[in-house]
């Protein structure tokens, strides 16, 4: 019975979900530590319960069908009418039409999005991975990741647009670039950037970017959340001022605490060897995803497990590099910790699928896209 039992759960990694155990606690912890009237403790427990289930269920199925051309382009196709839905049905929050109101929750497609350009992305590549070395995959793949890009950026959500982008660029990186294509991306990239700017970027994310090169100019307008941030991580010091000690953001100085400046909050409570103990254990997150995504059966899953890598080290180091002042402020939670279901469940539903590829991995595959 034991051996059975043992067979069956043999293709869970038990170190990955054991690691997202205290990201999870510790988001929880820092919702919990305020005072007054807080429903985002409970609401909170309520979605890490529905994605823990969204992972181990996801995880016995059989994801070779995610090869098949028609697969992937039907998801592709719904995430895009997705998007599209959002100018019809769309709820505003914050300035961004992002949000699907369903009464009781609200759905953000563009976490979804993320996943399924990495599902595309992987199969374009897992199939032309030795033929990269042609502009025209580079461009093809370029333009279905920028249709993403530009329905997100359209909401306006800046902060998952540029996720996008990396993700995209960082698997076109690991598929095997050549230098002067590598050139050539990054020179379209400031093009595009500098057209963003001119003709697409609102008035507030461009204030946004020009109080990132220099904060300390509107420290009472477009300067205010990164001050305030950037404080609330420097008073921690090194062994921060306590679990419901954090007067930046007790007091409400610190906005949006749940969301997009929990590591601050975070910080400001548990201090720079706290922050440490995250970095490790973000550390090891990664460090199972590519190792799982190492034994994948053929460069499909390996290039999936990457790009979900890709993902999670993205909106980790943005997030945090916009908490303590070094990225201009985008609006982006970090995995696991930040309050919300939307990105909760993609990510556990992210893991789900990388478990389920590793029921038909092989520890004898060598490691090469």
């Amino acid at each position: 019975m034991g051996s059975s039992s043992s067979n069956f759960l043999k293709h869970i990694d038990w170190i990955l979900f054991v690691a997202t155990l205290p990201l999870l606690g510790a988001g929880l912890v820092t919702m919990g530590s305020f005072v007054g009237e807080n429903t985002f403790f409970s609401r909170q427990l309520l979605w890490i319960g529905i994605a823990f289930f969204v992972a181990f269920l996801t995880s016995f199925i059989d994801y070779r069908f995610l090869r098949k051309t028609e697969v992937v382009t039907t998801i592709f196709g719904l995430t895009l009418a997705l998007l599209l839905s959002l100018f019809v049905v769309g709820s505003v929050f914050q300035g961004a039409q992002s949000w699907i109101d369903f009464g009781f929750f609200s759905f953000q497609p563009s976490d979804l999005a993320k996943l399924a350009l990495i599902i595309l992305l992987a199969k374009y590549f897992s199939r032309r991975h030795e033929e990269i070395a042609y502009y025209k995959h580079i461009i093809l793949s370029g333009v279905y990741t920028f249709s993403l890009f530009f329905l997100v950026l359209l909401q306006p959500d800046f902060g998952s647009a540029l996720i996008i982008f990396l993700i995209w660029f960082g698997m076109i990186l690991v598929s095997g670039i050549p230098k002067k294509h590598f050139i050539a991306v990054v020179t379209l990239g400031i093009v595009a950037f500098s057209f963003l700017w001119m003709f697409v970027l609102a008035d507030y994310q461009k204030a946004r970017v020009t109080t990132f090169l220099n904060p300390l100019t509107d420290i009472s307008g477009t300067g205010y959340n990164a001050y305030q941030s950037t404080i609330a991580v420097g008073s921690g010091g090194v062994f921060g001022k306590g679990v419901g000690y954090g007067t930046q953001s007790r007091l409400e100085f610190l906005p949006e605490y749940q969301t997009d400046f929990i590591f601050a909050a975070f910080s400001e409570e548990w201090g720079f060897l706290g922050a440490i103990l995250l970095f490790f254990l973000y550390g090891v997150v990664l460090w199972r995803i590519v190792k799982i995504a190492s034994r994948g059966e053929t460069n499909f899953e390996v290039l999936f497990g990457i790009g979900v890598a890709i993902m999670f080290i993205s909106q980790f180091l943005i997030h945090v590099g916009m908490n303590i002042g070094l990225m201009p402020i985008t609006g982006l939670t970090i995995p696991f910790m930040s309050y919300g279901g939307s990105h909760l469940i993609t990510e556990f539903l992210a893991l789900g699928i990388l478990m389920g590829m590793n029921r038909y991995g092989s520890d004898s595959r060598i490691f090469r896209i």
